[in-house]
């Protein structure tokens, strides 16, 4: 397994890192696990390196910046087609953005703040119960009535109903808002076993 963390400069990237480390090491199987920067890589050298899955991180900007986002709009879009790739947060919406949705102020943003979520039970959520506690640091959210028809929502919050989860139709792509890293987040660790999963 070779897999690749984008960090668009945000201190939860080496929680996930922790994280996918622990849960790639206990497969007992070699593994590579890279954290690099979003400006760091081009996609043509990303392409060469041929990583089996990819994580699109966290981060406090917002991705239609293209200057801020660097890399991972087209590590979406392009390498997404065939290479695994999950959006955490700032990814999800760069998902929403790059496939041709909105992405929108939230109506009240969520600092360090839980909500109760459901979802579909699929990718990600395969094998998880419902109602599960997450943890949020956003105030950015995807647009509903913006998406397009090649993205499905997977996951909402209970209480505000905005979209926690997203999925490609097509490619083997999907976000979620929420941090699955903090220790707030109720099965988030499996959530990354499902994507880290061969």
């Amino acid at each position: 397994m070779k897999a690749l963390i984008l960090d668009n400069y945000d201190s939860f990237t080496y929680n996930l890192y922790q994280y996918a480390g622990e849960i790639l090491a206990a497969e007992g199987k070699p593994f590579t696990l890279d954290v690099v920067r979003n400006d760091a890589l081009t996609l043509n050298e990303i392409k060469k390196r041929k990583y089996d899955r990819i994580i699109v991180s966290p981060g406090p900007g917002d991705p239609a910046d293209k200057a801020y986002f660097g890399v991972c709009a087209e590590v979406i879009t392009e390498l997404g087609k065939k290479t695994p790739v999950l959006g955490v947060c700032l990814g999800m919406q760069g998902m929403a953005h790059y496939f041709g949705g909105r992405v929108v102020r939230a109506e009240k943003p969520m600092h360090g703040k839980t909500s109760t979520i459901t979802h579909d039970w699929k990718g990600v959520f395969a094998g998880l119960p419902q109602h599960l506690e997450v943890m949020r640091y956003h105030s950015l959210v995807a647009e509903e009535k913006s998406l397009p028809a090649s993205l499905v929502v997977t996951s909402r919050s209970e209480d505000s109903r905005e979209i926690m989860g997203l999925r490609h139709v097509e490619y083997p792509i999907e976000g979620i808002q929420f941090h699955p890293e903090s220790f707030a987040t109720q099965g988030g660790k499996e959530m990354l076993k499902n994507f880290l999963r061969v």
